[in-house]
């Protein structure tokens, strides 16, 4: 029988052209939370512009999982599940523009911009903002069910 894991370079092509990635952290009490997220891989690493509980719940906890998937047909689902840790960051030179080129390149088109943001908006999203850098460990599962169907891409 066919495999449907990915290989290595697969897994992480999916995941860098992933358009939404979900970041699972745990609460206090040790309950997951689930979140979309727009992020850029940048060396098998994954950078999250983001605000809110989340940044308390890593920095208490660093323990977290990033999933990305696609496919709506049963024949068509593909995924990528991590494990690791992450942690908030001061992103600085090269990797800086590394990852803000990333950012771009994924996003840029369904942005909306901060001049059509109510002043108040764009204001509390510049100043709340922190860098995540999400570091996978060994542990990933994947999977691509179009190879059962004999449909690799």
């Amino acid at each position: 029988m066919a495999s449907v894991r990915l290989t290595d370079q697969e897994i992480w092509d999916f995941v860098t052209d992933a358009h939404t990635g979900i970041m699972i952290t745990l609460r206090s009490d040790g309950v997951p939370v689930a979140l979309p997220l727009w992020f850029a891989c940048v060396e098998r690493t994954i950078y999250v512009h983001t605000r809110g509980k989340k940044l308390q719940r890593i920095a208490r906890d660093p323990r977290a999982s990033f999933l990305v998937e696609s496919g709506e047909a049963w024949a068509e689902l593909e995924a990528v599940h991590l494990t690791g840790r992450a942690e908030q960051i001061d992103l600085e030179g090269k990797l800086l523009a590394q990852v803000e080129t990333e950012t771009s390149r994924k996003y840029d088109a369904f942005r909306t911009p901060p001049d059509e943001m109510p002043a108040a908006t764009a204001r509390y999203y510049a100043a709340t903002m922190r860098w995540v850098r999400f570091t996978p460990d060994d542990r990933v599962l994947s999977w691509d069910n179009r190879k059962l169907m004999g449909a690799q891409s």
